[in-house]
């Protein structure tokens, strides 16, 4: 990620205050920021976020291992109204569910964490949303939200055992 690529704007900061910065952790969140052409798809974007969070273990446990669980379990339909805390809550997937409780309820100030979604993903600016399950097809599971942001797109992952 280059200089000019990192966040600058306050709520996405703030983002990256709860959920971290971008990383290769491979377990825990991080918060990603990037460019993104307009005919680019946002689903081959938030891969390319999934891969390098996961980082090595991608390659020591294999592609099947981590591409088995992904699924998108949520995308915005056009012209709804933005509630990113709502959409996330109405999500019936089991795994889905349990990392969503997760990131919205059980965190550090939960509160702020919530209102740092919300500030990212509910901004009138985002043009599509989608949410996808991940995991390493045994303990560990997780969560990617995308956000398009005109030409930019906000990526939150989420990989707990």
């Amino acid at each position: 990620m280059t200089q000019t690529e990192r966040p600058n704007h306050a709520a996405v900061a703030d983002l990256e205050t709860v959920y971290g910065q971008p990383s290769q952790a491979g377990f825990g969140s991080a918060v990603f920021n990037q460019s993104l052409d307009a005919g680019a798809s946002l689903e081959q974007a938030a891969l390319a976020k999934y891969k390098y969070f996961v980082g090595d273990l991608w390659e020591r446990y294999g592609e099947d291992a981590w591409m088995g669980p992904w699924k998108e379990v949520y995308a915005r339909p056009a012209g709804a109204t933005a509630d990113i805390v709502g959409e996330l809550r109405g999500i019936k997937e089991e795994d889905a569910a349990l990392s969503t409780e997760m990131i919205l309820d059980n965190v550090d100030n939960a509160e702020a964490a919530r209102a740092a979604l919300a500030a990212v993903y509910d901004d009138p600016a985002v043009t599509e949303l989608r949410v996808y399950t991940l995991g390493d097809g045994e303990a560990m599971s997780g969560l990617l939200i995308a956000g398009r942001h005109g030409d930019k797109a906000k990526f939150l992952v989420f990989l707990l055992d």
